[in-house]
């Protein structure tokens, strides 16, 4: 996004803040404070990232199991 867009963006946004009530304002506050929350993925262990970054490659080359194969694989457990 161009450095214009950007500024225009954000007078629009501080537009709607400024004009705001009391709920959207905590909502904005909420995805704020999320957006800034510590990354997870720093605190665990390598074991743990690993094991995450072994499913993304299953999916991403199509190695997945749909829904509804793994509720009836599973189903003894599920009741």
């Amino acid at each position: 996004m161009e450095v214009s867009n950007i500024e225009l963006l954000r007078k629009e946004v501080t537009e709607y803040i400024n004009h705001s009530d009391e709920r959207m304002l905590r909502a904005v506050h909420a995805l704020l404070e999320a957006d800034n929350a510590t990354d997870r993925y720093d605190d665990i262990s390598e074991e743990q990232k690993a094991a995450i970054d072994e499913g993304i490659r299953d999916m991403e080359s199509g190695n997945t199991i749909p829904h509804e194969e793994m509720v009836k694989m599973y189903s003894k457990w599920l009741n």
